[in-house]
């Protein structure tokens, strides 16, 4: 054990173990500070076990539509106790293999809460270890609203995903991707789902095409979607819960769920202290190279403004730690990380929005495939789409990619590449595609872009 490691890492998240594993690939010695375990929220409390409930919830689904395949099956019960041994057993599994992982790494870590006292040093307890670089991997915790205080029938996610039982009535405020992946998989579950979200749309940093989609299919559903209408109050009553809208409207519940968003791991670690500079939201200021104000000190993952992602975290962590070792990756960029909203239907993109893409430059092209027109969509009962954005009227790349539909969120690794290596539509025209599979629509879309339709019209 050292008090003094090439690299000290506080914060043992995505973005934290992944700068510790690429540096320690690279020769360095590691330590990694981490109050709770080593995976941090996505693992633990966010992306692993919420898609574990959505499995379940899409189990239910396919129960209940099962006598529209010819199948006899009745969904006679949910056994909430079930379903979380289900979701812990896998991300016990993961968790067993990220500690071999560590192991195997030889990464010293040191359990308990790290506070940044300045010149590339953390205190944890009595204890002051120095690294010769620091990387600040803190993550994020869930936001609440004025007013509103979490307890009670009042949940986070973190709440949530610990529920006894299925609530009859659910109010979610937010309709970002937290707030629809819980709606998505309550309403599965049996429960009357209200959505109500203060902006004019929900998932509102995808484009405007997919938020109309989503809000289409979750309404067909039964969820009932209220935009554009802002939270004056929830009161907790002896029989529920009473959320009050700015408009007067008054939504009984028996839990709701406040999904407004995530907030940067930053206060009451001697940041400022230390002389590490935040911006007015609170996240760590940092340059091109993921490097703070304090020379030597980098920030990865959700401490940094932007997408508050798993993958954005790992792959800044994998880079600060090829910058330490005296590499020159090139930088993360941010309209180049795949995006997914894991409810049903899955709502899937990369690259510039619409609106982003005509801010940027001026004339575009747009295409929409219907997921009507493939196959293997039809064989899973989806509808859905594919929209593609090309710079310029009739020449130029793809330079976004936005999918709604079940399982759309498996495309995106080609729609990834499509867009981050500037790819043509005749480009992606000229691959064959496996019939049947949705990714035929990709190629499909493309077809169209390129002005030679197949199954569709152009």
């Amino acid at each position: 054990m050292s008090d003094h490691p090439d690299v000290l890492i506080l914060g043992g998240g995505s973005g934290g173990y992944a700068a510790a594993f690429r540096a320690a690939q690279l020769g360095k010695s590691v330590t990694l500070i981490e109050e709770d375990k080593v995976g941090g929220t996505c693992l633990h409390r966010g992306c692993i076990p919420t898609k574990a409930l959505l499995h379940a919830a899409e189990v239910a689904d396919t129960v209940r539509a099962a006598a529209q395949v010819g199948i006899g099956a009745d969904l006679t019960k949910i056994d909430v106790a079930g379903i979380h041994a289900y979701k812990d057993s896998v991300v016990d599994r993961l968790y067993r293999g990220l500690q071999g992982l560590v192991k195997a790494h030889k990464v010293e870590v040191v359990r308990g809460t790290g506070r940044y006292a300045g010149d590339r040093s953390v205190t944890v307890g009595d204890r002051t270890l120095t690294g010769r670089s620091l990387v600040l991997a803190t993550g994020s915790y869930a936001r609440t609203l004025p007013g509103i205080e979490r307890g009670g029938r009042i949940l986070t996610s973190d709440d949530a995903l610990e529920l006894p039982s299925v609530p009859g009535r659910v109010v979610v405020l937010g309709g970002g991707v937290i707030g629809v992946e819980f709606a998505s998989v309550w309403a599965s579950l049996g429960a009357d789902v209200t959505i109500v979200e203060a902006l004019p749309r929900l998932v509102a940093a995808e484009d405007e095409w997919s938020s109309k989609q989503l809000t289409k299919a979750f309404k067909k559903r039964g969820i009932t979607v209220r935009t554009g209408v802002r939270c004056r109050s929830v009161d907790e009553t002896p029989d529920g819960v009473t959320t009050t809208l700015e408009d007067g409207e008054a939504l009984d519940a028996d839990v709701v769920l406040v999904a407004v968003g995530r907030g940067p791991r930053t206060g009451d670690l001697g940041l400022l202290e230390g002389g590490i500079d935040l911006d007015e939201k609170g996240f760590i200021a940092v340059d091109a190279t993921l490097q703070t104000s304090q020379p030597g000190v980098y920030a990865v993952g959700d401490v940094v403004a932007g997408p508050q992602l798993a993958h954005r975290g790992f792959a800044q962590g994998i880079r600060v730690a090829e910058i330490i070792a005296g590499q020159a990756p090139g930088p993360v960029a941010d309209h180049q990380i795949p995006r997914v909203a894991y409810c049903s239907p899955e709502v899937a993109s990369v690259g510039l929005t619409e609106a982003a893409a005509r801010e940027q430059f001026g004339d575009v092209s747009v295409v929409v495939y219907d997921l009507a027109g493939n196959g293997k969509s039809q064989i899973l009962g989806t509808g859905g789409g594919v929209k593609l954005i090309r710079a310029g009227k009739d020449s130029g790349p793809v330079v976004g990619i936005h999918m709604v539909g079940e399982r759309v969120g498996e495309l995106i690794g080609e729609a990834q590449l499509t867009v981050g290596w500037g790819a043509y539509p005749q480009d992606v025209a000229d691959m064959i595609h496996a019939h049947p599979t949705q990714s035929e629509a990709l190629g499909e879309a493309h077809l169209a872009m390129a002005g030679i339709p197949l199954h569709a019209h152009g």
